[in-house]
């Protein structure tokens, strides 16, 4: 696909904005006047990465010339470069199709993740301390904050429940697909013969919501402090700083009991339940959008099987674009780049088609 007309049309809208900024009264509005500002920002960064990819592109073929050129030393430098070259552009072709995309505020946000153990007793609870401990070693190797909420630890060092944040740039649309049942297939540390069990865990991962998306009328809440819960001898059990909050209307319960503090417990349970409602009205919205828009994998329900990882194979694979590959031990301590880039890459490619831009 030529994306060459698309990416003009970003520009002229990127110089319109440009002229919109420059007047005097640009901030007599600030609520637009931010909008306005984080448009020209992702299109300043389309713009850049546009620029870069032209100027690899020109070097790459410059390069693939010299390589098959008749001097052997030239030659070999000039096929040593090009492996690095493809890769960036790689990334920043896919960073340019997610800019050309119409807009999903969602995307640049930071996300909340609720892992819960599934099918499996203690094995799916040590599965789902596998997959947090997965996501932290991903957001350590990005460069990303990982804050844990709240979480119910079970029996062998694993969890029945865990909801932790996680900050930084475009969270959301890193970690999107990982939303739905993850299998295990290995053989437990309690199996004694050696058998091969099954096992799941469910990912939920929301955007995080801001005040501006839900309103929570004082009214509407009944928020209760009760003591912490946790491990035995752990400081936890002496402060009565878990919060409880009960949404009235809906019946929604959250608690929060990882701070000490009260109030940045509370602060933190206010915060899960405004994303929580807020994925309550998107998944309210989505359901009028058409049936292959819903299907995307992006929007993967909690009840849908997504992903197996099969120890004995060394196998993870992604059932929603049918991708296998064989490096779990990698993945399982947070190299996830790779499946993260092909679910991206379906995701944009669906995208285009409905927006029937391919």
């Amino acid at each position: 696909m030529d994306l060459a007309p698309l990416i003009a049309k970003k520009r002229e809208r990127l110089a319109e904005l440009d002229r919109l900024v420059s007047f005097d009264d640009f901030y007599s509005d600030p609520a637009k006047a931010r909008d306005i500002m984080r448009e020209q920002a992702r299109l300043k960064e389309l713009a850049a990465a546009d620029l870069e990819a032209r100027t690899l592109r020109a070097q790459l073929k410059e390069n693939s010339a010299l390589a098959t050129g008749t001097d052997p030393e030239i030659a070999e430098l000039a096929a040593a470069e090009i492996p690095p070259i493809e890769a960036r552009l790689a990334i920043l072709d896919r960073d340019i199709q997610f800019a050309l995309l119409p807009p999903d505020e969602s995307e640049d946000r930071n996300a909340i993740i609720e892992i819960r153990a599934g099918t499996g007793g203690d094995e799916a609870a040590l599965f789902a301390a596998d997959l947090y401990r997965m996501y932290q070693r991903y957001a350590e190797a990005h460069g990303l904050k990982l804050e844990s909420v709240d979480s119910s630890p079970s029996g062998l060092g694993g969890f029945k429940e865990v909801v932790f944040k996680v900050m930084g740039d475009a969270v959301f649309r890193r970690l999107r697909y990982e939303s739905g049942v993850h299998r295990v297939q290995r053989v437990p540390a309690t199996e004694a013969q050696g058998r091969i069990h099954t096992s799941t865990a469910t990912v939920a991962v929301l955007p995080e919501a801001q005040e501006v998306d839900i309103e929570l009328r004082p009214q509407d809440l009944r928020i209760e402090v009760c003591r912490s819960g946790g491990p035995g001898g752990q400081g936890v059990n002496t402060t009565d700083s878990a919060v409880q909050i009960l949404h009235i209307p809906t019946g929604k319960i959250v608690r929060c009991q990882d701070g000490r503090s009260q109030q940045k417990n509370k602060a933190a349970a206010l915060e899960i339940l405004r994303t929580r409602l807020l994925e309550d009205k998107r998944n309210e919205e989505e359901a009028k959008y058409s049936a292959h828009r819903r299907s995307l994998i992006g929007r993967a329900g909690r009840e849908e099987k997504i992903r197996t990882y099969n120890f004995p194979q060394n196998r993870i694979t992604d059932h929603r674009i049918g991708l296998t590959l064989y490096n779990l031990d990698h993945a399982i301590e947070g190299d996830l780049d790779e499946m993260v880039g092909a679910l991206q890459q379906r995701d944009m490619e669906d995208r285009f088609a409905e927006a029937g831009l391919s």
